[in-house]
């Protein structure tokens, strides 16, 4: 064999080792990354800091709010019903019996004092009427005669003693006259032409409760207009034997952002609740009365207290805690809570005024921190 043909079978040799490792390779598919090529969860570092950038804090929906310093705690959350003030509620009752014939407002309306309600047909306004008449018709006549008589008297004609008697009967008139006045009065709105009467509002306020419809039969003991005045507002609530003595009278007392303060706290249990009645006082306009709400009594705070979202609790690994932001991401803040309600939380320790605590994506975090 010439050197020329080893040449030429060592270049073919070398060609078809090579295209068999290509084949080999290329079967196998391309390598698999190394572990340093994966991005990292976010973690907790040895500082209690958990690593996130500004794309993950988005992505998690994280949202934040700083903490309020606050001067008072929940000491207890109760239901409560809102009410009238006592002596801002007034019952337009009728005065006698009748039917309504007409009503000019509605319920829920604000009305003025001296605004007509309605208009009541009454037999019994009508003998009133007629009885005033009557009287008015008398002391005209009453009065003639002991001008006449008086006169008569002065000049000699006749004796004093008639003259006199004259004048008494016209002072009775006057009675009569003023009593059946007074007895029509009583009806808040007067007569409406002389077949009835109107009923108005004595109060400026709103009207609570209407019972009037047009048709209706009314009497003395039904009330068809209850008008609630402006003012504060009465919350009561019903507070449990073991709170009686930690809530006093001038607590703060919060519905949602609304402040009031505690006016009074019964002494006496109901056997049935084993319970007292608790009532505070609250802003006018800031509740519909009649409404049931839920109470949060507040007493004085530990100095450095604040306040954050309910939300912005959470329990990692037993103990209750807050993420704070951080450079770099959030840091898990271990802290005491004083006292909560339904909104929020009062923490005593662990925490300062201005800063910002997560109050949106909570749970995913608290799960990152228990699981490192």
């Amino acid at each position: 064999m010439t050197k020329r043909a080893w040449t030429i079978g060592g270049v073919a040799a070398l060609a078809l080792a090579g295209g068999a490792w290509w084949w080999m390779a290329g079967a196998s598919g391309p390598a698999a990354p190394s572990p340093s090529d994966t991005p990292a969860a976010p973690a907790a570092g040895s500082d209690g800091v958990i690593a996130l950038s500004n794309d993950q804090i988005r992505a998690m929906g994280l949202s934040f709010t700083p903490a309020a310093a606050s001067t008072t705690i929940p000491v207890a959350e109760l239901p409560a019903q809102i009410l009238p003030q006592p002596n801002a509620r007034v019952a337009v009752a009728a005065q006698y019996p009748g039917v309504i014939t007409r009503i000019f407002v509605v319920n829920g309306q604000d009305v003025r004092a001296g605004q007509p309600l309605a208009t009541v047909a009454s037999r019994d306004m009508v003998g009133l009427t007629a009885e005033l008449a009557r009287a008015q018709a008398r002391q005209r006549v009453a009065r003639a005669q002991a001008a006449r008589l008086g006169q008569l008297a002065r000049e000699g004609i006749i004796a004093p003693a008639r003259a006199d008697e004259a004048r008494a009967t016209a002072q009775q008139s006057d009675i009569d006259v003023g009593e059946q006045s007074r007895l029509i009065g009583l009806v808040p709105g007067g007569r409406a032409g002389g077949t009835g009467y109107t009923l108005t509002a004595p109060i400026a306020g709103r009207i609570s409760a209407m019972a009037a419809e047009t048709g209706k039969a009314v009497d003395t003991t039904m009330a068809p207009f209850v008008i609630d005045g402006g003012g504060p507002l009465q919350v009561t609530a019903q507070l449990p034997e073991a709170l009686i003595g930690k809530v006093k009278p001038g607590m703060a007392v919060r519905i949602g952002s609304t402040t009031g303060t505690v006016g009074a706290v019964g002494q006496s249990l109901d056997p049935a609740t084993r319970s007292a009645t608790v009532t505070a006082t609250i802003p006018a306009g800031s509740a519909v009365a009649g409404g049931a709400t839920t109470i949060v009594i507040e007493g004085a705070a530990p100095a450095g207290a604040v306040r954050v979202p309910a939300t912005a609790l959470a329990d990692v690994n037993g103990a209750k805690a807050v993420f704070v932001a951080a450079r770099g991401g959030v840091r898990i803040r271990r802290v005491t809570v004083g006292g909560a309600s339904a909104d929020s939380v009062v923490i005593s320790g662990g925490l300062a005024a201005g800063e910002r605590v997560v109050v949106t994506g909570v749970s995913e975090l608290a799960a990152l921190a228990a699981a490192n």
